[in-house]
Order: C-alpha cells, then structure tokens, then sequence
C-alpha cells in the first residue's frame, strides 16, 4: 500500500523538533522524525542511558511534565503510522530538487541524506515534499592559557555527563563564562555532590537593571532564575559577578584556575586575580545556531541565524526552520517556534493557506520570548577583552594546533582581514570540527565577523558513501523522466 499523503521530513528531535512534528502529525501530514541520538528529547530533554535504570530522571530536568507531554503525543503518532521516528541518523546533506507535475506546476522533492549507526558508515536516504530545520545549538568556546588541561570542559558538555551517564567530572568544579547555561550547570552539578567552588559570570549585575522592562515581560523565566539562585545559597556556592577565568593550571589533569575581575570596559583589573583549587572547569560563553544543513541548502542567514518569516519558513521554498537555529532562545521559545512551523507546513502541504489565529498564541509567546533574549544577548556579552587573555602560545584551533600568535602573525605581518583567509595562512578550522570550535576565536582573533561557512556537507562522510551516492544520482537522472529538473 502507499500512503499518499504529505510528506515532511523533521531534522532534530529536540523541543523545536518535537513540537513541529506532534503539530504536523495531528492536521493530516505523514512525519519522519530524523535524529542522531539514540533517544528524542535533544540536549534540554537528554535522558539517562536505559541501561542505567535511572529512577528519577525527571530530578535531573525541570518543565518535565512538558517533556512528558511531547513523549507521549510522539508516541502516540508513531503509533498510529503518522510519524517514523529514525534514531541514530546523522544527517549530512538535504538536497531540493524541482518535479514537474502534469499541468506544468513545479513541486518541491527532498532527499536527505543521513549516516546511520554510531560508526556512521551505512547510508540512509529519506524522501520528502517539505523539510523543517530544527538542528538545535552549539556552544561557543573562547579559548584562554590552560584550556586544553584534562578536566576542562564545556559547561553543556558537563551538563551533558549528568544527565546523560549520571557521572559527574570530577569532585570540586568552577562553573565560568557568561550566559543563562551556566545557572542549571552550576546547580545540577552540586545537585549531584560536586563541590561548586565559584560559579564565575562576566556579566554586570546592573546591565540586568538596565533592562528591566524586557526581563518584567517574562515573570516566569525571571521566578526560574531566582530558584536557580535560591539553590546556589543552599549549596553554598560562591558567585563571583564581573569576574572571568584568566588560567587553567595543571599539566596531566587540572588543578586550579586563576579567575580576576573586569573593569567597566571589560578587561582585567590588575592585582584581582585569585586561585582557586579544582579538578574540573565548566565553561562557556554562550551558545550559536547550527545552520550547516540551512546553508547548504542557501537559507538566508542574518549574521548567525537563519531568516524565517512569521510562519517559520525560510527563503527557500519547502525548508522551514525553528527552535534554536534561528536563533538562541532557549527550551520555551523553541517550543512555540516548532508548533508554529508545524501547522504552518501541514497547512501548505495539504494545499491550504493557513490561518495565522490557529497559533496566536504561539506566536504572542514567540515575540515576547525573542525579546526578553535579544536583552539577554546584551547582558551576557563576552567581556570585551577576552582576546586579551590569549597569549601567543595559546592554542586556538585544537584539530591543527594553531596558536595565538600564528593567528595574529596571519593578521597583522600576512594581512588577513577574515576567517577564510587566516584559515588558508595557518590551517586554523582545517580539522575534523571544520572550525566550529575555534571559528569564534579565530574571528575575534582577527577583529572580523563570524560569516557563514558554505560547507558542502555538515559533517565528515566517508568515501565510500559519496561514492554510492554519486552512483545512485546518476542511476537516478538516467532513468527520470524529462519532468525531473534539479533545482
């Protein structure tokens, strides 16, 4: 039997993902939920391993009856045969091709191409008439003397180690950097008994003041930061504002770090700095959308976010995006994007206008929670003078071992004025991650804006598969008809 109904292929099984696909599935479109975990929730919902039989996971989360809400509609469509919910698919590439349909009106057809497995060898192939983006975030990492010691690590990785293996770093941690991650990191992990030593934020209390108005309009987000706070005091963690880590110290593992305050300008003041003794750092300076699969695909982005209109959908034809991708906003504003998307692509797939009053409400939380983060964005700024730190021999890009002092060599004796250009001079984002690490540092480095990549494929595929994929495209052409046109 075939099923003739629409057709719309969701990337990423986060809040954004979710939400789009319980939407779509209930307004009469066929789903196919493509992830590369094992599990749906993404990294807000990441579960413990199964194996673990974790008896409160929901300890380690808050809005889990959301969650709970999410799972169950997910499994309720999968279930009744609306939605495939493929796991463990790492995506590489979407392609968009036009059809000509009898009458001579063009359709949108996708393929989307995604390695299966964790040694992501074996290729899939998924087929669509729409795609909707919700890849979710990365976190931005600065790089300062010592960060490579064992026992650095991000803040949403040690977030990640939690929740997902119920394993903690290490005994005693520093929880640095700026951004809103830091506050759930810092409490899950004295949740856990880790002795937090310092939760250590760049940001200046009274930027917050200074935006009163916007945080106001989002009383809850604003009741959920001061239980964050309630919970530091009772761990008795100490909170060192307009302070930043200087240097991580160890050689086979880390054992302390060296954090100073900042000026009004951003910089170190001199004689502040102090030593503190740990065994893990958990940093982080915010977070950027992954748009990899959207740039391939020639989405309009707007500096790091993808441009969508208010119903979601991008520039190109048959692509919507959501959740984090257009934009760093958290769990909730993801939600409401990815319902949003959700209706708006069931709709126009199933030929009929949508009627923007079907997610007023959606939208309403939409604007307000887009601008309570534009505030946030202002207030959680990196320090100004975080280049500063960065010493000649610092390495800035981890795959090719690039240091600070190439980089600026690059910059200032070979004149480089952008990241491609210092990236041909030193090799800096040659490596595996292609620069999604040392991208950020790599631009302030060189006094440039992070620009979009244009990489062909979002990530490492062997030989073999583009070889087989090369061979079945051309199998394909031969045998299409004349009504087929590539796009």
């Amino acid at each position: 039997m075939t099923d003739d109904r629409p057709h719309l292929a969701v990337i990423g099984a986060g809040p954004a993902g979710l939400a789009a696909t319980v939407a779509a599935a209930a307004h009469g479109v066929r789903v196919t939920l493509i992830d590369s975990a094992a599990r749906a929730g993404g990294q807000f919902y990441r579960q413990p391993a199964i194996e673990l039989n974790a008896g409160r996971p929901q300890a380690l989360h808050h809005q889990w009856r959301t969650w709970e809400r999410l799972r169950d509609a997910l499994a309720r469509h999968v279930e009744a045969g609306r939605v495939t919910h493929l796991t463990d698919h790492h995506v590489w590439l979407v392609e968009r091709r036009l059809e000509r349909r009898a009458g001579g009106a063009d359709r949108n057809a996708f393929t989307v191409h995604a390695l299966l497995g964790p040694e992501q060898q074996d290729p899939v192939e998924v087929r669509a008439d729409a795609v909707l983006l919700a890849t979710g975030g990365y976190e931005k990492v600065l790089p300062f003397p010592g960060w490579t010691v064992p026992g650095v690590l991000t803040a949403g990785g040690a977030q990640a180690m939690v929740k997902g293996t119920l394993a903690v770093p290490g005994r005693t941690a520093v929880v640095a950097g700026t951004g809103p991650l830091l506050l759930p990191v810092a409490t899950g992990l004295a949740a856990a008994g880790v002795e937090v030593a310092a939760l250590v934020e760049s940001a200046d209390p009274k930027a917050f003041a200074r935006r009163s108005r916007a945080l106001a309009a989002q009383p809850g987000k604003v009741a959920e930061g001061a239980r964050y706070a309630a919970q530091l005091l009772r761990h008795r963690v100490k909170l060192l504002t307009r302070h930043t880590v200087v240097q991580a110290h160890g050689d086979d593992r880390l054992e302390a770090v060296t954090v100073a305050a900042l000026d009004t300008d951003g910089r170190v003041r001199p004689g502040t700095e102090r030593r503190i003794a740990c065994d893990t750092l958990a940093v982080g300076h915010g977070m950027l959308p992954h748009t990899d699969l959207a740039e391939t695909l020639g989405c309009r982005l707007d500096g790091t976010d993808v441009q969508v209109d208010d119903e979601q959908r991008t520039d190109v034809p048959g692509v919507w995006a959501a959740g984090e991708t257009t934009g760093i906003g958290g769990a909730a504003l993801s939600l409401a994007e990815g319902h949003i998307a959700g209706r708006s692509a069931a709709a126009r797939l199933n030929g009929t206008e949508p009627d923007p009053r079907i997610w007023a409400p959606a939208a309403k939380s939409r604007t307000k929670l887009r601008e309570f983060f534009a505030a946030l964005d202002i207030v959680y700024a990196p320090p100004a003078g975080w280049t500063d730190l960065v010493t000649d021999d610092t390495v800035v890009c981890r795959c090719e071992e690039v240091t600070g002092g190439a980089i600026r060599e690059a910059v200032d004796g070979l004149g480089a004025g952008d990241v491609r250009t210092v990236k041909l001079l030193t090799r800096a984002g040659m490596g595996w991650c292609q620069g999604r690490m040392c991208g950020p540092a790599v631009a302030g480095l060189a006094g440039c804006e992070l620009a979009p990549s244009r990489r062909p494929f979002a990530r490492p595929v062997p030989l073999g598969v583009l070889a087989r994929a090369g061979e079945a495209e051309a199998d394909r052409s031969a045998a299409a008809p004349p009504d087929v046109l590539p796009d």
